[in-house]
Protein backbone atom coordinates (compact mmCIF):
# COMPACT_ATOMS: atom_id res chain seq x y z
CA UNK A 1 0.00 0.00 0.00
CA UNK A 2 1.49 3.34 -1.03
CA UNK A 3 2.15 5.56 1.97
CA UNK A 4 4.18 8.54 0.78
CA UNK A 5 2.00 11.63 0.61
CA UNK A 6 -0.92 9.95 2.36
CA UNK A 7 -2.85 12.75 4.05
CA UNK A 8 -5.05 12.74 7.14
CA UNK A 9 -8.51 13.67 5.91
CA UNK A 10 -10.51 13.78 9.15
CA UNK A 11 -10.43 13.54 12.91
CA UNK A 12 -13.38 12.58 15.13
CA UNK A 13 -13.84 12.57 18.91
CA UNK A 14 -16.32 10.51 20.92
CA UNK A 15 -17.28 10.20 24.59
CA UNK A 16 -18.30 6.89 26.17
CA UNK A 17 -19.90 6.23 29.55
CA UNK A 18 -19.99 2.98 31.49
CA UNK A 19 -16.47 1.59 31.36
CA UNK A 20 -13.95 1.88 28.56
CA UNK A 21 -10.71 3.69 29.42
CA UNK A 22 -12.37 5.30 32.46
CA UNK A 23 -12.17 2.07 34.40
CA UNK A 24 -13.52 3.77 37.53
CA UNK A 25 -16.83 4.28 35.70
CA UNK A 26 -18.26 1.18 37.37
CA UNK A 27 -21.10 0.13 39.67
CA UNK A 28 -20.89 1.01 43.36
CA UNK A 29 -20.06 -2.60 44.30
CA UNK A 30 -16.92 -2.81 42.18
CA UNK A 31 -13.69 -3.15 44.17
CA UNK A 32 -12.04 -0.34 42.20
CA UNK A 33 -14.47 2.31 43.46
CA UNK A 34 -14.85 1.15 47.07
CA UNK A 35 -12.76 2.58 49.90
CA UNK A 36 -9.15 2.93 48.78
CA UNK A 37 -6.70 5.46 50.20
CA UNK A 38 -6.65 8.61 48.03
CA UNK A 39 -5.68 12.28 48.42
CA UNK A 40 -9.34 12.88 49.39
CA UNK A 41 -9.33 10.32 52.23
CA UNK A 42 -8.51 13.04 54.76
CA UNK A 43 -12.13 14.21 54.36
CA UNK A 44 -14.58 11.74 55.96
CA UNK A 45 -17.38 12.49 53.50
CA UNK A 46 -15.19 11.42 50.56
CA UNK A 47 -13.56 8.36 52.11
CA UNK A 48 -16.00 5.48 51.72
CA UNK A 49 -16.00 5.38 47.92
CA UNK A 50 -13.85 6.92 45.23
CA UNK A 51 -16.90 7.84 43.19
CA UNK A 52 -18.02 10.12 46.04
CA UNK A 53 -15.33 12.63 45.07
CA UNK A 54 -15.92 12.14 41.35
CA UNK A 55 -13.18 9.83 40.16
CA UNK A 56 -15.56 8.69 37.40
CA UNK A 57 -16.67 12.18 36.36
CA UNK A 58 -14.69 12.57 33.14
CA UNK A 59 -15.65 9.40 31.22
CA UNK A 60 -13.84 7.85 28.25
CA UNK A 61 -12.44 9.67 25.21
CA UNK A 62 -12.10 7.95 21.83
CA UNK A 63 -10.26 9.70 19.00
CA UNK A 64 -10.44 8.42 15.44
CA UNK A 65 -8.29 9.66 12.54
CA UNK A 66 -8.97 8.86 8.90
CA UNK A 67 -6.56 8.93 5.96
CA UNK A 68 -7.60 10.13 2.53
CA UNK A 69 -7.90 6.51 1.36
CA UNK A 70 -10.47 5.67 4.06
CA UNK A 71 -8.15 3.79 6.44
CA UNK A 72 -8.75 4.73 10.09
CA UNK A 73 -6.86 4.51 13.35
CA UNK A 74 -8.11 5.18 16.87
CA UNK A 75 -6.86 5.87 20.38
CA UNK A 76 -8.61 5.57 23.74
CA UNK A 77 -8.01 7.38 27.04
CA UNK A 78 -9.88 9.39 29.67
CA UNK A 79 -10.91 13.01 29.50
CA UNK A 80 -14.49 12.82 28.29
CA UNK A 81 -16.24 15.94 27.00
CA UNK A 82 -13.54 18.50 27.94
CA UNK A 83 -10.85 16.51 26.13
CA UNK A 84 -13.11 15.82 23.15
CA UNK A 85 -13.81 19.55 22.84
CA UNK A 86 -10.08 20.29 22.81
CA UNK A 87 -9.51 17.67 20.12
CA UNK A 88 -12.15 19.12 17.82
CA UNK A 89 -11.71 22.85 18.50
CA UNK A 90 -8.00 23.32 19.04
CA UNK A 91 -5.81 20.29 18.35
CA UNK A 92 -7.55 19.24 15.12
CA UNK A 93 -5.76 22.00 13.14
CA UNK A 94 -2.43 20.24 13.71
CA UNK A 95 -3.75 16.90 12.41
CA UNK A 96 -6.11 17.31 9.47
CA UNK A 97 -4.31 17.77 6.17
CA UNK A 98 -0.95 16.56 7.54
CA UNK A 99 1.02 13.66 6.14
CA UNK A 100 0.36 10.48 8.12
CA UNK A 101 4.14 10.05 8.60
CA UNK A 102 4.50 13.34 10.48
CA UNK A 103 3.68 12.01 13.95
CA UNK A 104 6.63 13.73 15.63
CA UNK A 105 5.83 17.10 14.08
CA UNK A 106 2.12 16.81 14.91
CA UNK A 107 2.92 15.93 18.53
CA UNK A 108 5.34 18.81 18.93
CA UNK A 109 2.90 21.33 17.49
CA UNK A 110 0.03 20.12 19.71
CA UNK A 111 2.23 20.31 22.80
CA UNK A 112 3.73 23.73 22.06
CA UNK A 113 0.35 25.20 21.12
CA UNK A 114 -1.21 24.14 24.43
CA UNK A 115 1.70 24.99 26.76
CA UNK A 116 -0.08 28.00 28.20
CA UNK A 117 -2.93 25.89 29.57
CA UNK A 118 -1.75 22.28 29.26
CA UNK A 119 1.36 20.21 29.95
CA UNK A 120 -0.50 17.66 32.14
CA UNK A 121 -3.97 16.34 32.85
CA UNK A 122 -6.88 16.57 30.42
CA UNK A 123 -4.90 18.37 27.71
CA UNK A 124 -2.16 15.73 27.72
CA UNK A 125 -4.82 13.01 27.70
CA UNK A 126 -6.26 14.54 24.53
CA UNK A 127 -2.82 14.72 22.93
CA UNK A 128 -2.18 11.12 23.97
CA UNK A 129 -5.38 9.85 22.38
CA UNK A 130 -4.60 11.63 19.10
CA UNK A 131 -1.05 10.30 19.15
CA UNK A 132 -2.21 6.70 19.74
CA UNK A 133 -4.73 7.06 16.91
CA UNK A 134 -1.96 8.26 14.60
CA UNK A 135 0.31 5.33 15.48
CA UNK A 136 -2.61 2.97 14.90
CA UNK A 137 -3.31 4.60 11.53
CA UNK A 138 0.33 4.54 10.47
CA UNK A 139 0.63 0.86 11.33
CA UNK A 140 -2.44 0.07 9.25
CA UNK A 141 -1.16 2.11 6.32
CA UNK A 142 2.20 0.35 6.50
CA UNK A 143 0.52 -3.00 7.22
CA UNK A 144 2.75 -3.40 10.28
CA UNK A 145 2.05 -3.83 14.00
CA UNK A 146 3.13 -0.90 16.15
CA UNK A 147 5.75 -3.02 17.92
CA UNK A 148 7.50 -3.56 14.56
CA UNK A 149 7.65 0.20 14.00
CA UNK A 150 9.20 0.54 17.49
CA UNK A 151 12.05 -1.81 16.59
CA UNK A 152 10.61 -5.29 17.00
CA UNK A 153 10.12 -7.75 19.83
CA UNK A 154 12.73 -8.64 22.42
CA UNK A 155 10.41 -11.26 23.95
CA UNK A 156 7.73 -13.46 22.45
CA UNK A 157 5.42 -13.37 25.49
CA UNK A 158 4.58 -10.74 28.05
CA UNK A 159 4.56 -11.75 31.71
CA UNK A 160 1.88 -10.12 33.87
CA UNK A 161 1.23 -9.10 37.43
CA UNK A 162 -2.31 -8.31 38.60
CA UNK A 163 -3.58 -5.16 40.29
CA UNK A 164 -6.49 -5.79 42.63
CA UNK A 165 -7.46 -6.66 46.18
CA UNK A 166 -6.87 -10.44 45.86
CA UNK A 167 -3.28 -11.30 44.94
CA UNK A 168 -3.90 -14.80 46.33
CA UNK A 169 -6.47 -15.36 43.58
CA UNK A 170 -4.14 -13.76 41.03
CA UNK A 171 -1.48 -16.34 41.85
CA UNK A 172 -3.94 -19.15 41.11
CA UNK A 173 -4.67 -17.51 37.74
CA UNK A 174 -1.01 -17.66 36.73
CA UNK A 175 0.17 -14.12 37.46
CA UNK A 176 3.71 -13.60 38.75
CA UNK A 177 2.67 -10.97 41.27
CA UNK A 178 -0.09 -8.91 42.77
CA UNK A 179 -0.33 -5.20 43.55
CA UNK A 180 -2.72 -4.39 46.37
CA UNK A 181 -4.66 -1.11 46.54
CA UNK A 182 -3.96 0.44 49.94
CA UNK A 183 -7.25 0.83 51.83
CA UNK A 184 -6.05 2.78 54.88
CA UNK A 185 -4.04 6.00 54.74
CA UNK A 186 -2.73 8.61 57.19
CA UNK A 187 -6.25 9.68 58.20
CA UNK A 188 -6.77 6.19 59.66
CA UNK A 189 -3.84 6.59 62.02
CA UNK A 190 -1.76 3.79 63.46
CA UNK A 191 -4.78 1.49 63.64
CA UNK A 192 -5.18 1.78 59.87
CA UNK A 193 -1.47 1.11 59.37
CA UNK A 194 -1.78 -1.98 61.56
CA UNK A 195 -4.67 -3.27 59.42
CA UNK A 196 -2.65 -2.73 56.24
CA UNK A 197 0.31 -4.65 57.60
CA UNK A 198 -1.95 -7.47 58.80
CA UNK A 199 -3.35 -7.75 55.26
CA UNK A 200 0.15 -7.69 53.83
CA UNK A 201 1.28 -10.47 56.16
CA UNK A 202 -1.78 -12.55 55.33
CA UNK A 203 -1.19 -12.21 51.59
CA UNK A 204 2.50 -13.01 51.95
CA UNK A 205 1.62 -16.20 53.80
CA UNK A 206 -1.02 -17.18 51.22
CA UNK A 207 1.13 -16.36 48.19
CA UNK A 208 4.55 -17.54 49.35
CA UNK A 209 7.90 -15.79 49.27
CA UNK A 210 8.50 -16.16 45.52
CA UNK A 211 5.34 -14.31 44.49
CA UNK A 212 5.79 -10.58 43.85
CA UNK A 213 3.77 -8.34 46.16
CA UNK A 214 3.47 -4.56 45.88
CA UNK A 215 1.46 -1.67 47.34
CA UNK A 216 -0.49 0.82 45.22
CA UNK A 217 -0.74 3.94 47.40
CA UNK A 218 -2.45 6.21 44.83
CA UNK A 219 -1.03 9.59 45.91
CA UNK A 220 -2.50 9.21 49.41
CA UNK A 221 0.43 9.32 51.84
CA UNK A 222 2.66 11.78 53.63
CA UNK A 223 6.36 11.10 54.01
CA UNK A 224 6.35 9.82 57.59
CA UNK A 225 3.45 7.43 56.99
CA UNK A 226 5.08 6.19 53.78
CA UNK A 227 8.32 5.46 55.63
CA UNK A 228 6.48 3.37 58.25
CA UNK A 229 4.52 1.47 55.64
CA UNK A 230 7.63 0.93 53.54
CA UNK A 231 9.70 -0.47 56.38
CA UNK A 232 7.00 -2.89 57.53
CA UNK A 233 6.40 -3.99 53.92
CA UNK A 234 10.12 -4.49 53.29
CA UNK A 235 10.19 -6.85 56.26
CA UNK A 236 7.48 -8.88 54.51
CA UNK A 237 9.57 -8.95 51.30
CA UNK A 238 7.29 -6.65 49.31
CA UNK A 239 8.86 -5.71 46.00
CA UNK A 240 7.80 -2.10 45.73
CA UNK A 241 5.75 0.72 47.17
CA UNK A 242 4.03 2.76 44.45
CA UNK A 243 2.96 6.37 43.94
CA UNK A 244 2.90 7.41 47.58
CA UNK A 245 2.67 11.18 47.11
CA UNK A 246 1.15 14.08 45.21
CA UNK A 247 2.76 13.68 41.76
CA UNK A 248 4.30 17.16 42.04
CA UNK A 249 5.95 16.42 45.40
CA UNK A 250 9.27 15.27 43.95
CA UNK A 251 11.03 16.02 47.24
CA UNK A 252 9.07 13.40 49.19
CA UNK A 253 9.79 10.82 46.50
CA UNK A 254 13.48 11.72 46.72
CA UNK A 255 13.54 11.36 50.50
CA UNK A 256 11.57 8.09 50.50
CA UNK A 257 13.96 6.59 47.97
CA UNK A 258 16.92 7.62 50.11
CA UNK A 259 15.32 5.96 53.13
CA UNK A 260 14.58 2.77 51.22
CA UNK A 261 18.18 1.71 50.70
CA UNK A 262 18.13 -1.60 48.86
CA UNK A 263 15.33 -3.12 50.90
CA UNK A 264 12.39 -2.31 48.61
CA UNK A 265 11.86 -0.46 45.32
CA UNK A 266 10.18 2.94 45.20
CA UNK A 267 8.07 3.53 42.09
CA UNK A 268 5.81 6.16 40.54
CA UNK A 269 4.79 8.11 37.48
CA UNK A 270 1.25 6.91 36.80
CA UNK A 271 -0.03 10.49 37.03
CA UNK A 272 3.09 12.15 35.61
CA UNK A 273 3.27 13.49 32.06
CA UNK A 274 5.90 14.40 29.47
CA UNK A 275 9.63 13.75 29.42
CA UNK A 276 10.16 16.80 31.63
CA UNK A 277 8.18 15.43 34.57
CA UNK A 278 9.77 12.01 34.21
CA UNK A 279 13.22 13.57 34.12
CA UNK A 280 12.54 14.77 37.67
CA UNK A 281 11.45 11.28 38.79
CA UNK A 282 14.47 9.66 37.16
CA UNK A 283 17.29 12.11 37.85
CA UNK A 284 16.23 13.92 41.02
CA UNK A 285 14.13 11.27 42.76
CA UNK A 286 16.09 8.21 41.58
CA UNK A 287 12.96 6.04 41.42
CA UNK A 288 13.60 2.38 40.68
CA UNK A 289 10.61 1.83 38.41
CA UNK A 290 8.98 4.39 36.11
CA UNK A 291 5.26 3.81 35.46
CA UNK A 292 3.93 6.08 32.70
CA UNK A 293 0.43 5.54 31.37
CA UNK A 294 0.66 5.80 27.58
CA UNK A 295 -2.85 7.27 27.47
CA UNK A 296 -1.93 10.06 29.89
CA UNK A 297 1.79 10.81 29.56
CA UNK A 298 1.71 12.03 25.94
CA UNK A 299 1.05 8.90 23.92
CA UNK A 300 3.51 6.52 22.28
CA UNK A 301 5.60 9.36 20.86
CA UNK A 302 6.39 10.67 24.35
CA UNK A 303 6.59 7.23 25.99
CA UNK A 304 9.46 6.37 23.66
CA UNK A 305 11.43 9.38 24.92
CA UNK A 306 10.56 8.72 28.57
CA UNK A 307 11.57 5.09 28.19
CA UNK A 308 14.87 5.87 26.49
CA UNK A 309 15.75 8.29 29.29
CA UNK A 310 14.86 5.70 31.92
CA UNK A 311 16.91 3.01 30.17
CA UNK A 312 19.94 5.30 30.02
CA UNK A 313 19.68 5.72 33.80
CA UNK A 314 19.27 1.99 34.49
CA UNK A 315 15.59 2.19 35.46
CA UNK A 316 12.77 -0.24 34.77
CA UNK A 317 9.80 0.99 32.73
CA UNK A 318 6.62 -0.87 33.70
CA UNK A 319 3.72 1.17 32.28
CA UNK A 320 0.53 1.72 34.18
CA UNK A 321 -2.47 -0.14 32.74
CA UNK A 322 -3.25 1.01 29.20
CA UNK A 323 -3.80 -2.50 27.85
CA UNK A 324 -2.95 -3.20 24.24
CA UNK A 325 -1.32 0.23 23.85
CA UNK A 326 1.40 -0.50 26.40
CA UNK A 327 1.75 -4.14 25.28
CA UNK A 328 3.26 -3.02 21.98
CA UNK A 329 5.82 -0.95 23.85
CA UNK A 330 6.72 -3.48 26.55
CA UNK A 331 7.34 -6.29 24.09
CA UNK A 332 10.16 -4.21 22.52
CA UNK A 333 12.02 -3.30 25.73
CA UNK A 334 14.45 -5.37 27.78
CA UNK A 335 14.00 -3.05 30.78
CA UNK A 336 10.23 -3.73 30.88
CA UNK A 337 10.29 -7.21 32.46
CA UNK A 338 6.65 -7.44 33.56
CA UNK A 339 3.32 -5.91 32.55
CA UNK A 340 0.33 -4.71 34.55
CA UNK A 341 -3.11 -6.29 34.26
CA UNK A 342 -5.89 -4.30 35.92
CA UNK A 343 -8.32 -6.83 37.37
CA UNK A 344 -11.58 -5.37 36.09
CA UNK A 345 -13.89 -8.09 37.42
CA UNK A 346 -15.89 -6.62 40.35
CA UNK A 347 -14.43 -9.17 42.79
CA UNK A 348 -11.03 -9.46 41.04
CA UNK A 349 -11.67 -13.18 40.66
CA UNK A 350 -11.24 -13.52 36.89
CA UNK A 351 -9.63 -11.78 33.93
CA UNK A 352 -12.01 -9.61 31.92
CA UNK A 353 -11.38 -6.96 29.22
CA UNK A 354 -9.92 -3.70 30.54
CA UNK A 355 -11.56 -1.49 27.91
CA UNK A 356 -14.94 -3.24 27.80
CA UNK A 357 -17.13 -2.59 25.88
CA UNK A 358 -15.03 -0.63 23.39
CA UNK A 359 -12.76 -3.22 21.79
CA UNK A 360 -13.65 -6.29 19.78
CA UNK A 361 -11.61 -9.34 20.84
CA UNK A 362 -9.51 -7.35 23.29
CA UNK A 363 -6.28 -9.24 24.05
CA UNK A 364 -6.11 -10.56 27.61
CA UNK A 365 -3.45 -12.59 29.42
CA UNK A 366 -4.03 -16.32 29.82
CA UNK A 367 -2.21 -17.95 32.75
CA UNK A 368 -0.40 -14.65 33.19
CA UNK A 369 1.02 -14.61 29.66
CA UNK A 370 0.18 -12.92 26.34
CA UNK A 371 1.70 -12.75 22.86
CA UNK A 372 1.27 -9.33 21.26
CA UNK A 373 -0.84 -9.42 18.09
CA UNK A 374 0.84 -9.29 14.70
CA UNK A 375 -2.12 -7.44 13.18
CA UNK A 376 -1.45 -3.95 11.78
CA UNK A 377 -1.51 -0.98 14.12
CA UNK A 378 -2.37 -1.87 17.70
CA UNK A 379 -4.20 -4.96 16.42
CA UNK A 380 -7.64 -4.12 17.80
CA UNK A 381 -10.94 -2.98 16.33
CA UNK A 382 -13.28 -0.33 17.74
CA UNK A 383 -16.68 -1.69 18.66
CA UNK A 384 -18.99 0.89 17.13
CA UNK A 385 -22.05 -1.12 18.10
CA UNK A 386 -21.71 0.51 21.52
CA UNK A 387 -22.86 4.03 22.27
CA UNK A 388 -20.27 6.53 21.07
CA UNK A 389 -21.40 10.13 21.53
CA UNK A 390 -19.67 12.23 18.89
CA UNK A 391 -18.47 15.71 19.86
CA UNK A 392 -18.32 17.81 16.69
CA UNK A 393 -16.37 20.94 15.93
CA UNK A 394 -18.11 24.02 17.28
CA UNK A 395 -20.07 22.07 19.90
CA UNK A 396 -20.45 24.04 23.13
CA UNK A 397 -19.65 22.32 26.40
Amino acid sequence: MALMGRKIAAIRAYVVEGGGADYHDQSAEHWIVKQIATPMSIYPEYKATRTSFGINALKTLVVEVEADNGVTGFGITTGGYPAAWLVMNHLDRFVVGKDANEIEKIWDQMYRASLYYGRKGVVMNAISAIDLALWDLLGKLREEPVYAMLGGKVREELTFYATGPRPDLAKKMGFVGGKIPLVYGPADGMEGLKKSIELAADMREKCGDEFLLMWDCWMALDLQYAKRLMQASADLKFNWIEECFNPDDYWSYRDLKKAAGNQIMVTGGEHEASKFGFRMLIEDCDLDVIQPDVGWCGGMTELIKIGNMAEAHGKYVIPHGSGTYSYHYVTTKTNSPITECLMMAPEADKVVPQYYPLLKDEPMPVNGKLKVSDKPGFGVELNKDKTLVEVKKGTRL
